[in-house]
């Protein structure tokens, strides 16, 4: 509780700092860096159905607002992230865990594909000034677009039961996303400036479909809750 009070009272302090009062020209700014996944997203617990594996990986985005009266705007970003795909150690914990559910003698998992996405989310957003300083905070809803996730086939030994390989497979599609966003950048000119962003995005998640089990010991999951962070760094353009 005494962390978010801090946190609330830091956010209270920065914006009080900030201006409100002049007029903010609308923007497209081109940022790159680092989508950091959280939660469920990140763990690789095999005990939990909704351990999604993903890593800390490369983002791209390209982000705007229009600034309808002052201050206040409609903003939007375009984001691309590539989340990883299933490290060695991670089939390994994978395997040892079906030999455990399973009572197997053995188990071996091999990984495909890589966790592909992309972001398309809007939503009003709010500039204070400060000098040649510009705090932008918006809270954002929209679809994510899963283009693929890892796919992990399992085969055991031992089990009369499951004596072919199973799998979980490689899924795609359209989902509902929202997030929030916190970028603060320093202009260089009226028209040039550069900045930090920091967006927080999450999702229920994508749907996964399984093949191939006769069994359904251990883990079986159905579906893959995203939850990221990501922190970049570009360049803007006001006009």
């Amino acid at each position: 509780m005494k962390r978010i009070y801090t946190i609330i009272s830091i956010s209270v302090l920065i914006c009080t700092a900030f201006s409100a009062n002049a007029q903010v020209k609308s923007y497209v700014s081109l940022y790159g860096g680092v989508s950091n996944p959280l939660g469920n997203y990140a763990s690789t617990d095999y005990n939990n159905n909704q351990s999604g594996f993903a890593k800390k990986n490369v983002t791209f985005a390209v982000d705007g607002a229009y600034y309808i009266k002052k201050n206040f705007a409609i903003g939007g970003a375009i984001s691309f992230q590539d989340q990883g795909k299933l490290s060695a150690a991670d089939a390994n914990a994978l395997a040892q865990g079906y030999v455990a559910s399973y009572s197997a003698d053995n188990a071996t998992v091999t990984g495909y594909d890589r966790f592909h996405s992309w972001n398309l989310l809007v939503g009003p957003q709010y500039s204070f000034t400060y000098k040649d300083f510009i705090l932008d905070l918006r809270a954002s809803v929209g679809a994510i677009d899963v283009t693929s996730t890892p796919e992990t086939s399992i085969q055991l030994t031992g089990v009369p039961a499951q004596t072919t390989t199973f799998y979980q497979r490689r899924s795609s599609g359209v989902v509902f996303g929202y997030g929030g966003t916190a970028g603060l950048r320093y202009k260089v000119s009226d028209t040039w400036s550069f900045g930090i962003r920091a967006a927080y995005i999450a999702s229920p998640g994508i749907a996964v479909t399984n093949q191939g089990r006769t069994e359904t010991e251990g883990r079986l999951v159905t579906k893959i809750p995203i939850t990221e962070l990501q922190t970049t760094f570009g360049f803007t353009i006001s006009f």
